[in-house]
Protein backbone atom coordinates (compact mmCIF):
# COMPACT_ATOMS: atom_id res chain seq x y z
CA UNK A 1 0.00 0.00 0.00
CA UNK A 2 0.97 3.53 -0.43
CA UNK A 3 1.73 6.47 1.34
CA UNK A 4 -1.34 7.70 2.87
CA UNK A 5 -3.06 11.34 1.43
CA UNK A 6 -5.53 12.95 3.99
CA UNK A 7 -7.46 15.52 2.28
CA UNK A 8 -8.81 17.77 4.90
CA UNK A 9 -11.57 19.05 2.33
CA UNK A 10 -13.00 17.24 0.00
CA UNK A 11 -15.26 18.17 -3.77
CA UNK A 12 -17.78 15.78 -4.37
CA UNK A 13 -19.45 16.21 -7.90
CA UNK A 14 -22.90 14.46 -8.31
CA UNK A 15 -22.96 13.88 -4.34
CA UNK A 16 -26.83 13.58 -4.12
CA UNK A 17 -26.77 10.76 -6.74
CA UNK A 18 -26.98 7.42 -5.79
CA UNK A 19 -22.98 6.01 -5.52
CA UNK A 20 -22.11 10.16 -4.55
CA UNK A 21 -24.66 10.59 -1.39
CA UNK A 22 -23.14 7.09 -0.35
CA UNK A 23 -19.57 8.70 -0.93
CA UNK A 24 -20.96 11.89 1.30
CA UNK A 25 -21.76 10.29 3.95
CA UNK A 26 -18.95 7.50 3.90
CA UNK A 27 -16.92 10.45 4.08
CA UNK A 28 -19.02 12.55 7.00
CA UNK A 29 -19.15 9.28 9.07
CA UNK A 30 -15.73 8.28 9.14
CA UNK A 31 -13.78 10.75 8.15
CA UNK A 32 -12.57 14.44 9.78
CA UNK A 33 -12.75 15.96 6.57
CA UNK A 34 -14.83 19.25 5.17
CA UNK A 35 -16.84 17.27 2.35
CA UNK A 36 -18.46 19.64 -0.51
CA UNK A 37 -21.43 18.37 -2.55
CA UNK A 38 -21.48 19.85 -6.11
CA UNK A 39 -24.67 18.56 -7.47
CA UNK A 40 -27.25 19.79 -10.51
CA UNK A 41 -30.02 18.26 -9.01
CA UNK A 42 -30.83 16.16 -11.83
CA UNK A 43 -34.06 14.05 -11.73
CA UNK A 44 -31.66 10.61 -10.52
CA UNK A 45 -30.37 12.80 -7.66
CA UNK A 46 -32.09 12.77 -4.00
CA UNK A 47 -31.30 15.44 -1.62
CA UNK A 48 -33.27 13.11 0.63
CA UNK A 49 -30.23 10.93 0.59
CA UNK A 50 -27.54 13.06 2.60
CA UNK A 51 -30.58 14.96 4.36
CA UNK A 52 -29.73 13.85 7.66
CA UNK A 53 -26.38 16.31 7.12
CA UNK A 54 -27.89 19.28 5.79
CA UNK A 55 -26.57 20.82 9.22
CA UNK A 56 -23.67 19.06 9.80
CA UNK A 57 -20.68 21.35 10.75
CA UNK A 58 -18.57 19.87 7.66
CA UNK A 59 -20.89 19.56 5.14
CA UNK A 60 -21.52 22.16 2.41
CA UNK A 61 -23.80 21.69 -0.72
CA UNK A 62 -22.91 23.84 -3.68
CA UNK A 63 -25.84 23.38 -6.55
CA UNK A 64 -24.26 23.70 -9.76
CA UNK A 65 -23.42 21.68 -13.04
CA UNK A 66 -20.17 20.36 -13.39
CA UNK A 67 -20.42 21.55 -17.02
CA UNK A 68 -20.17 25.29 -15.88
CA UNK A 69 -16.91 26.39 -15.38
CA UNK A 70 -17.83 29.18 -13.57
CA UNK A 71 -19.73 27.82 -10.34
CA UNK A 72 -17.20 25.03 -10.61
CA UNK A 73 -13.68 27.04 -10.20
CA UNK A 74 -15.70 29.64 -7.95
CA UNK A 75 -16.18 26.40 -5.66
CA UNK A 76 -12.96 25.74 -5.78
CA UNK A 77 -11.75 29.46 -4.69
CA UNK A 78 -14.38 29.28 -1.67
CA UNK A 79 -12.97 25.71 -0.20
CA UNK A 80 -10.27 25.43 -1.48
CA UNK A 81 -10.10 21.74 -1.64
CA UNK A 82 -7.02 19.23 -1.29
CA UNK A 83 -9.37 16.93 -2.95
CA UNK A 84 -11.83 16.31 -5.86
CA UNK A 85 -13.86 12.83 -6.64
CA UNK A 86 -15.95 13.01 -9.23
CA UNK A 87 -19.04 11.15 -9.92
CA UNK A 88 -21.50 13.70 -11.30
CA UNK A 89 -22.62 11.60 -14.43
CA UNK A 90 -25.17 10.71 -16.94
CA UNK A 91 -25.61 6.50 -16.16
CA UNK A 92 -28.61 5.06 -17.48
CA UNK A 93 -27.53 3.48 -20.74
CA UNK A 94 -31.11 3.17 -21.89
CA UNK A 95 -31.60 6.72 -21.85
CA UNK A 96 -28.42 7.36 -23.66
CA UNK A 97 -29.80 5.67 -26.62
CA UNK A 98 -32.77 7.82 -26.64
CA UNK A 99 -30.62 10.76 -25.84
CA UNK A 100 -26.68 10.62 -26.43
CA UNK A 101 -26.35 14.48 -26.19
CA UNK A 102 -27.13 14.47 -22.50
CA UNK A 103 -24.43 12.04 -21.70
CA UNK A 104 -21.82 13.93 -24.41
CA UNK A 105 -22.56 16.80 -22.48
CA UNK A 106 -22.48 15.90 -18.74
CA UNK A 107 -19.85 12.95 -18.81
CA UNK A 108 -17.16 14.15 -21.27
CA UNK A 109 -17.60 18.52 -21.83
CA UNK A 110 -18.54 18.03 -17.96
CA UNK A 111 -15.56 15.89 -16.90
CA UNK A 112 -12.93 18.37 -19.29
CA UNK A 113 -14.76 21.46 -17.51
CA UNK A 114 -13.97 20.35 -14.32
CA UNK A 115 -10.37 19.17 -15.76
CA UNK A 116 -9.58 22.62 -16.56
CA UNK A 117 -10.96 24.55 -13.56
CA UNK A 118 -8.81 22.31 -11.03
CA UNK A 119 -6.09 22.90 -13.51
CA UNK A 120 -6.29 26.68 -13.11
CA UNK A 121 -7.04 26.27 -9.18
CA UNK A 122 -3.80 24.26 -8.65
CA UNK A 123 -2.02 26.85 -11.09
CA UNK A 124 -2.72 29.60 -9.40
CA UNK A 125 -2.15 27.61 -6.08
CA UNK A 126 1.06 26.49 -6.63
CA UNK A 127 2.08 25.66 -2.81
CA UNK A 128 -0.60 24.83 -1.61
CA UNK A 129 -1.08 21.11 -0.23
CA UNK A 130 -0.81 17.98 -2.09
CA UNK A 131 -3.81 17.23 -4.17
CA UNK A 132 -5.29 14.97 -6.11
CA UNK A 133 -8.50 14.20 -8.75
CA UNK A 134 -10.45 11.08 -8.39
CA UNK A 135 -12.44 10.02 -11.30
CA UNK A 136 -14.93 7.10 -10.85
CA UNK A 137 -16.00 5.15 -13.94
CA UNK A 138 -17.55 2.07 -15.37
CA UNK A 139 -16.75 -1.31 -16.32
CA UNK A 140 -19.00 -0.91 -18.95
CA UNK A 141 -15.77 0.79 -20.89
CA UNK A 142 -14.28 -1.92 -21.23
CA UNK A 143 -17.44 -3.44 -23.55
CA UNK A 144 -18.48 -7.07 -23.22
CA UNK A 145 -16.65 -10.44 -22.39
CA UNK A 146 -17.36 -14.00 -23.54
CA UNK A 147 -18.38 -16.79 -20.74
CA UNK A 148 -14.92 -16.61 -19.13
CA UNK A 149 -12.34 -13.91 -18.40
CA UNK A 150 -12.83 -10.43 -16.37
CA UNK A 151 -11.74 -7.51 -16.83
CA UNK A 152 -8.21 -5.73 -15.65
CA UNK A 153 -7.15 -2.47 -15.66
CA UNK A 154 -5.02 -3.54 -18.76
CA UNK A 155 -8.08 -4.62 -20.50
CA UNK A 156 -8.61 -2.13 -23.92
CA UNK A 157 -11.60 -0.15 -24.28
CA UNK A 158 -14.68 -1.46 -25.87
CA UNK A 159 -17.33 1.36 -25.14
CA UNK A 160 -20.91 -0.27 -26.86
CA UNK A 161 -23.20 2.39 -26.00
CA UNK A 162 -23.02 6.10 -25.78
CA UNK A 163 -23.17 6.07 -21.99
CA UNK A 164 -19.95 3.85 -22.32
CA UNK A 165 -18.29 5.74 -24.92
CA UNK A 166 -19.10 9.25 -23.43
CA UNK A 167 -17.80 7.31 -20.24
CA UNK A 168 -14.55 6.11 -21.75
CA UNK A 169 -13.97 9.77 -23.23
CA UNK A 170 -14.17 11.08 -19.84
CA UNK A 171 -11.26 8.55 -18.91
CA UNK A 172 -9.19 9.58 -21.54
CA UNK A 173 -9.53 13.44 -20.73
CA UNK A 174 -8.02 12.51 -17.18
CA UNK A 175 -5.33 10.31 -18.66
CA UNK A 176 -4.63 13.28 -20.33
CA UNK A 177 -4.49 16.12 -18.56
CA UNK A 178 -2.31 13.64 -15.44
CA UNK A 179 0.04 13.47 -18.63
CA UNK A 180 0.02 16.75 -20.43
CA UNK A 181 -0.43 19.20 -17.30
CA UNK A 182 0.58 17.08 -14.38
CA UNK A 183 -2.88 17.11 -12.85
CA UNK A 184 -2.42 14.60 -9.66
CA UNK A 185 -5.17 11.98 -10.73
CA UNK A 186 -6.36 8.41 -9.73
CA UNK A 187 -8.66 6.50 -11.26
CA UNK A 188 -11.06 3.17 -10.61
CA UNK A 189 -13.93 1.49 -12.24
CA UNK A 190 -16.56 -0.29 -10.81
CA UNK A 191 -19.04 -2.96 -11.66
CA UNK A 192 -23.32 -2.45 -11.20
CA UNK A 193 -23.55 -1.18 -7.82
CA UNK A 194 -27.13 -1.77 -5.63
CA UNK A 195 -28.38 -0.91 -2.48
CA UNK A 196 -30.38 2.22 -1.10
CA UNK A 197 -31.19 5.25 -2.68
CA UNK A 198 -30.93 4.17 -6.36
CA UNK A 199 -33.49 5.94 -8.40
CA UNK A 200 -36.07 3.43 -9.10
CA UNK A 201 -35.35 3.12 -13.41
CA UNK A 202 -32.11 0.54 -12.34
CA UNK A 203 -32.83 -2.99 -12.68
CA UNK A 204 -32.89 -3.82 -8.70
CA UNK A 205 -34.56 -0.85 -7.44
CA UNK A 206 -37.54 -1.11 -10.07
CA UNK A 207 -37.84 -4.96 -9.86
CA UNK A 208 -38.47 -4.51 -6.23
CA UNK A 209 -41.24 -1.57 -6.71
CA UNK A 210 -43.09 -3.24 -9.62
CA UNK A 211 -43.24 -6.80 -7.48
CA UNK A 212 -44.65 -4.79 -4.86
CA UNK A 213 -47.26 -3.11 -6.87
CA UNK A 214 -48.43 -6.76 -8.34
CA UNK A 215 -46.46 -5.77 -12.13
CA UNK A 216 -45.10 -7.36 -14.83
CA UNK A 217 -41.45 -7.66 -13.85
CA UNK A 218 -40.06 -6.87 -18.14
CA UNK A 219 -36.44 -8.21 -18.37
CA UNK A 220 -34.63 -8.29 -21.27
CA UNK A 221 -33.93 -10.94 -24.08
CA UNK A 222 -33.58 -14.24 -22.42
CA UNK A 223 -32.09 -12.47 -18.90
CA UNK A 224 -29.11 -14.29 -19.81
CA UNK A 225 -27.22 -10.92 -19.14
CA UNK A 226 -24.50 -11.55 -16.70
CA UNK A 227 -23.28 -8.55 -14.17
CA UNK A 228 -20.78 -8.21 -11.14
CA UNK A 229 -22.95 -6.82 -8.59
CA UNK A 230 -21.50 -4.67 -6.06
CA UNK A 231 -23.06 -3.26 -2.62
CA UNK A 232 -22.41 0.58 -2.65
CA UNK A 233 -21.13 1.00 0.81
CA UNK A 234 -19.00 -1.33 -0.02
CA UNK A 235 -18.02 0.53 -3.16
CA UNK A 236 -18.17 4.20 -1.11
CA UNK A 237 -15.22 2.40 1.30
CA UNK A 238 -12.98 0.98 -2.01
CA UNK A 239 -13.12 4.94 -3.40
CA UNK A 240 -11.99 6.36 -0.52
CA UNK A 241 -9.33 3.97 -0.18
CA UNK A 242 -8.30 4.91 -3.83
CA UNK A 243 -8.04 8.63 -3.18
CA UNK A 244 -6.52 8.11 0.13
CA UNK A 245 -3.47 5.24 -1.07
CA UNK A 246 -4.15 4.69 -4.65
CA UNK A 247 -0.81 5.25 -6.59
CA UNK A 248 -1.04 8.72 -8.36
CA UNK A 249 -1.69 7.74 -12.35
CA UNK A 250 -3.03 4.49 -11.26
CA UNK A 251 -6.51 2.95 -12.19
CA UNK A 252 -8.43 0.75 -9.87
CA UNK A 253 -11.00 -2.03 -10.43
CA UNK A 254 -13.34 -2.66 -7.62
CA UNK A 255 -15.43 -5.54 -8.14
CA UNK A 256 -17.57 -8.31 -5.92
CA UNK A 257 -16.76 -11.36 -7.75
CA UNK A 258 -20.76 -11.72 -7.23
CA UNK A 259 -21.51 -12.80 -10.90
CA UNK A 260 -25.77 -13.18 -11.58
CA UNK A 261 -27.50 -13.20 -14.84
CA UNK A 262 -30.10 -10.75 -14.84
CA UNK A 263 -33.20 -13.45 -14.45
CA UNK A 264 -31.10 -14.51 -11.50
CA UNK A 265 -31.12 -11.16 -9.91
CA UNK A 266 -35.25 -10.92 -10.42
CA UNK A 267 -35.64 -14.00 -9.47
CA UNK A 268 -33.87 -13.74 -6.13
CA UNK A 269 -35.91 -10.35 -5.84
CA UNK A 270 -38.53 -12.30 -6.07
CA UNK A 271 -37.91 -14.63 -3.50
CA UNK A 272 -37.15 -12.22 -0.95
CA UNK A 273 -40.18 -10.58 -1.15
CA UNK A 274 -42.30 -13.44 -1.30
CA UNK A 275 -40.45 -14.29 1.94
CA UNK A 276 -41.30 -10.62 3.80
CA UNK A 277 -44.38 -9.72 2.63
CA UNK A 278 -45.84 -12.59 0.93
CA UNK A 279 -48.93 -11.46 -1.49
CA UNK A 280 -52.29 -12.11 -0.88
CA UNK A 281 -52.72 -14.74 -3.36
CA UNK A 282 -49.36 -16.57 -2.33
CA UNK A 283 -48.59 -16.68 -5.57
CA UNK A 284 -44.70 -16.49 -6.51
CA UNK A 285 -43.54 -13.01 -7.67
CA UNK A 286 -41.65 -15.14 -10.37
CA UNK A 287 -44.63 -15.71 -12.44
CA UNK A 288 -44.75 -11.68 -13.08
CA UNK A 289 -41.70 -12.26 -15.66
CA UNK A 290 -42.27 -10.69 -18.97
CA UNK A 291 -39.60 -11.35 -21.01
CA UNK A 292 -39.32 -8.31 -23.95
CA UNK A 293 -37.23 -7.06 -26.71
CA UNK A 294 -33.57 -7.09 -25.94
CA UNK A 295 -32.29 -3.34 -26.12
CA UNK A 296 -29.91 -2.24 -29.23
CA UNK A 297 -26.22 -3.20 -28.54
CA UNK A 298 -27.08 -5.31 -25.06
CA UNK A 299 -23.49 -6.35 -23.62
CA UNK A 300 -23.76 -9.79 -22.31
CA UNK A 301 -21.17 -10.36 -19.55
CA UNK A 302 -19.03 -8.07 -17.58
CA UNK A 303 -17.02 -9.12 -14.77
CA UNK A 304 -14.12 -7.59 -12.60
CA UNK A 305 -10.70 -8.54 -11.89
CA UNK A 306 -10.53 -6.30 -8.33
CA UNK A 307 -7.28 -8.06 -7.05
CA UNK A 308 -5.25 -5.03 -8.14
CA UNK A 309 -7.32 -3.01 -5.52
CA UNK A 310 -7.44 -6.14 -2.86
CA UNK A 311 -3.64 -6.39 -2.91
CA UNK A 312 -2.29 -2.43 -2.97
CA UNK A 313 -5.29 -0.48 -1.04
CA UNK A 314 -6.30 -4.21 1.57
CA UNK A 315 -9.96 -3.54 0.64
CA UNK A 316 -12.32 -6.36 -0.22
CA UNK A 317 -16.30 -6.20 -0.25
CA UNK A 318 -18.13 -6.58 3.23
CA UNK A 319 -21.40 -7.51 2.02
CA UNK A 320 -22.37 -10.83 -0.38
CA UNK A 321 -24.65 -10.42 -3.12
CA UNK A 322 -27.43 -12.71 -0.73
CA UNK A 323 -26.88 -10.31 2.49
CA UNK A 324 -26.48 -7.31 0.56
CA UNK A 325 -29.52 -7.74 -1.55
CA UNK A 326 -31.46 -8.42 1.47
CA UNK A 327 -30.18 -5.01 2.90
CA UNK A 328 -32.07 -3.54 -0.14
CA UNK A 329 -34.88 -5.16 -0.38
CA UNK A 330 -35.71 -4.67 3.13
CA UNK A 331 -34.53 -0.88 2.16
CA UNK A 332 -37.19 -0.14 -0.20
CA UNK A 333 -39.96 -1.95 1.89
CA UNK A 334 -39.24 0.53 4.56
CA UNK A 335 -38.63 3.76 2.45
CA UNK A 336 -42.15 3.75 0.28
CA UNK A 337 -42.61 6.96 0.86
CA UNK A 338 -39.50 8.08 -0.56
CA UNK A 339 -39.90 6.48 -3.95
CA UNK A 340 -43.37 6.42 -4.23
CA UNK A 341 -42.66 10.59 -4.37
CA UNK A 342 -40.34 10.44 -7.17
CA UNK A 343 -41.32 7.48 -9.55
CA UNK A 344 -41.41 9.19 -12.27
CA UNK A 345 -39.97 6.09 -14.45
CA UNK A 346 -42.51 3.24 -14.93
CA UNK A 347 -40.04 0.57 -16.61
CA UNK A 348 -41.05 1.29 -19.90
CA UNK A 349 -39.14 0.52 -23.05
CA UNK A 350 -36.76 3.11 -23.99
CA UNK A 351 -34.15 3.10 -26.81
CA UNK A 352 -36.80 1.71 -29.48
CA UNK A 353 -36.10 3.81 -32.24
CA UNK A 354 -32.43 3.31 -31.97
CA UNK A 355 -32.28 0.75 -34.65
CA UNK A 356 -32.25 2.10 -38.17
CA UNK A 357 -30.06 -0.21 -40.18
CA UNK A 358 -30.70 -3.92 -40.26
CA UNK A 359 -28.37 -6.69 -38.72
CA UNK A 360 -27.02 -9.70 -41.30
Amino acid sequence: MSGTFRPSTILVTGGAGFIGSAVVRHLLSETDALVINLDKLTYAASPAAVAQFANHPRYRFVKASVTDGNAVSAALDAYRPDAVMHLAAETHVDRSIDKPGDCIQTNIVGTQVLLEAVRRYLTSNPHAAPFRFHHISTDEVFGTLGPGGSFTEASPYDPRSPYSASKAASDHLVRAWHATYGVPVVLSNTCNNYGPWQFPEKLIPLMIIKALSGEELPVYGSGDQVRDWLYVDDHAIALHLVLTHGRLGESYNVGASCERSNLEVVRAICDLLDELVPAESNASRRDLVKFVADRPGHDRRYAIDASKAKAELGWSPRESFSSGLEKTVRWYLAQSDWWRGIRTYGGERLGLAARTTVEV
